[in-house]
């Protein structure tokens, strides 16, 4: 049985071609990201709750990334405290795990023909040699299966944000009104009068409210063992309208599942909105949440080994530069590995050949807004690099922070 289903898969993957040395260009998306999908949690009795799920929904999914998000995006939970299993259960009754499967394979929800287009595309393999693969029948053609299956669709995560908004603004009024109090008292001395500064004062104190806000996010990692593979592929594709298989997936859509990975809780902090004008609220609420959302998904990247993503070097000459940033939580005492793609037995593995670390002074503001709000580094475009060990490094060889 199991030789019948290999056979049938292997009908469903495309070969891997050489990685070589490639143009700056090509570099940037030719290799394999994880693949994400990222949702909110909403709790409409909070203040902002409208305002905050709209400019969620405006967030793109970071370019070190796959876009994996689905028309779903929104949980509503009617009131705190029971984030867990609220989230639990609407995964579960809303069949996230099986949608990020079906999306994968651009599946028909009226037919169930399903497409292996995105898994080409996101797998970098060759529909020509594909072919010589499947006539050969080959051990290779096997082992690109296998690569198929844990390195693209077994790296698929979800997120799941929940946003809380921190309210200042009382805070805010409060200091501006004892400002008002100690500037009367202080005329009464001089014998100046100090009521339309300390007015003028208040005001412009009250109106600094810095929005803020806390996201708690929980990361899940889609499970796609040999186990749900093989189902998938033996009960459920179909490369054509197939009524019996479009209801054993429908029938079966909890044999898919999501492990929950881990969670990190933003730290809250103010975020700058220089380069925001005062008629443009959204963009505040957009700015503290966006910039939130990065600050956790780049302390899951350092908390959880499996969700490390892997960056290329764009260039070497006359430095070493890669793509990422302060988004994505470097520091100066960031190190990374320097990682080379190589083939072995047909598959794809990473061998360490190398460690950088950024320079200083060199790393990239990336940050949303930060070219806006005049920050230093916005302007860089990469992050500037120097090793640490390893030898002649080329555009195309993979980082991932240590």
């Amino acid at each position: 049985m199991k030789r019948k289903i290999f056979t049938l898969l292997l009908a469903l993957i495309v070969a891997l071609p050489a990685l070589a040395k490639k143009e700056i260009t090509d570099i940037e998306h030719n290799y394999r990201r994880i693949s994400l999908c990222s949702m909110l949690v909403r709790h409409s009795e909070d203040k902002f709750a409208n305002e905050i799920e709209e400019q969620f929904l405006e967030i793109p999914i970071s370019e070190q990334y796959n876009d994996h998000n689905l028309s779903v995006r929104v949980v509503e939970v009617k009131s705190k405290g029971k984030y867990t299993p609220d989230i639990s259960t609407f995964i579960d009754r809303n069949n996230v795990a099986s949608r990020l499967v079906g999306k994968w394979f651009d599946r028909n929800i009226l037919t169930g023909e399903c497409s292996l287009d995105l898994i080409k595309e996101r797998g970098l393999y060759d529909a020509s040699a594909f072919d010589i693969e499947m006539a050969k029948r080959s051990a290779r053609g096997m082992a690109m299966l296998q690569d198929a299956g844990e390195d693209l669709i077994g790296r698929t995560y979800l997120l799941v944000n929940e946003i809380t908004y921190i309210d200042k603004a009382k805070r805010s009024k409060a200091w501006g009104a004892a400002l008002n109090g100690l500037l009367q008292i202080a005329g009464s001395f001089t014998g100046v009068d100090m009521s339309d500064v300390g007015n003028s004062l208040e005001s412009m104190i009250s109106s600094i409210k810095g929005f803020r806000v806390k996201i708690n996010t929980r990361l899940y990692r889609l499970e796609w063992n040999e186990e749900s593979q093989m189902y998938f592929y033996q009960n459920c594709y179909s490369d054509k309208a197939d009524s019996k298989k479009l209801s054993t997936f429908e029938d079966n859509r909890n044999r898919f599942r999501l492990v929950y990975v881990g969670n990190v809780l933003s730290s809250g902090n103010a975020t700058s909105f220089l380069g925001i004008n005062e008629d443009q609220p959204n963009l505040m609420i957009r700015k503290a949440c966006q910039r939130a959302i990065d600050e956790n998904v780049a302390d899951l990247q350092k908390n959880y080994d499996e969700f490390r993503i892997k960056t290329p070097i764009v260039s070497v000459e006359p430095t070493i530069t890669a793509k990422i940033g302060l988004k994505e939580g470097i520091t100066k005492d960031s190190r990374f590995e320097v990682l080379e793609a190589q083939e072995k037995d047909g598959r794809t593995i990473y061998k360490r050949v190398g460690v950088v670390k950024p320079i200083p002074t060199k790393i990239w503001d990336n940050r949303f807004m930060a070219t806006e709000e005049g920050a230093y580094g916005a302007d860089f475009g990469a992050t500037t690099f120097v090793k640490e060990s390893g030898g002649d490094l080329y555009p195309g060889l993979l980082l991932r922070q240590i």
